[in-house]
């Protein structure tokens, strides 16, 4: 039956064509075409049923300190994710998973000391990243190399440990140079002769020992181990040897002796 017989029939059509509402905007947020505001409101967690349609979302200044599994799971055409000025100190490794559309990523400002690369995994449009104003003191290079489409990073006011376990983020820095913001503001806090150095000073020569052949402490614990056990097997090997080397002799001295005609008494 066609749309067009009775004013009846087009009303059902038109509600028919209608796309479906989306959820209700949580009690703590205000939404408006797409944009989702959550910020300042003393939220422990990422709110649940979000709308479908969110492309930005403020979470900023709350007390949210985990990014738990599949915290944004029903957001794919999310773009912006704000989360600065919470008390944010760990991000589930399968947390930001269906955020491929994202672009912009801001955790500033939070009590983050460790990232793994595999949460920023999904974030294949990802091109600004803030985490400046946390407590990384090392950044795993793989946190950046799987962001293709990175062209902004914030690092500064971090405690930087300007040691060999740097090397890695200073090499992508100085490959990176441009994608680098407030290159002044990214020092060292430690060692202590190092305070306030800025990072992106370094040069070659100032890594000249960490690219020689290091051992870590297991390498250490594991020498601990073989040192003394082969000291006792070569003292064993050498007094099993030389046990050897003293039967053999006996045996040929007494089979020489066998040997030996013997003179008898006179008839």
């Amino acid at each position: 039956m066609g749309c067009w017989q009775g004013p009846s029939t087009v009303l059902a059509c038109l509600l028919l064509l209608r796309p479906l509402p989306s959820p209700a905007c949580p009690a703590a947020c205000r939404c408006s075409s797409g944009e989702v505001d959550c910020s300042k409101h003393a939220l422990h967690e990422v709110p649940q049923n979000l709308p479908t349609n969110t492309s930005t979302l403020w979470l900023g200044y709350n007390f949210i300190t985990v990014l738990g599994p599949h915290s944004f799971l029903s957001l794919p055409g999310l773009l912006l994710l704000s989360l600065p000025h919470n008390h944010l100190g760990l991000i589930h490794s399968q947390a930001l998973v269906g955020l491929g559309a994202l672009q912009e990523l801001d955790l500033s400002h939070n009590l983050l000391t460790v990232l793994s690369p595999e949460a920023f995994l999904p974030l294949t449009s990802l091109a600004t990243l803030n985490l400046g104003s946390n407590r990384l003191g090392e950044l795993e290079p793989g946190v950046l190399h799987v962001l293709p489409q990175l062209q902004a990073l914030h690092l500064q006011d971090n405690p930087w440990v300007c040691s060999c376990g740097i090397l890695p983020l200073w090499r992508w820095l100085s490959h990176n140079r441009e994608k680098v913001q407030e290159k002044s503001s990214l020092l060292c806090r430690l060692p202590e002769q190092l305070n306030k150095y800025p990072i992106m000073a370094f040069g070659n020569e100032s890594f000249r020992q960490c690219q020689e052949t290091s051992l870590s402490a297991q390498h250490y614990v594991i020498f601990l181990i073989i040192g003394p056990f082969s000291f006792m097997a070569s003292i064993f090997f050498c007094t099993f040897m030389g046990s050897i080397i003293v039967v053999y002799h006996n045996l040929r001295r007494e089979s020489h002796f066998w040997r030996r005609p013997h003179i008898g008494k006179g008839h």
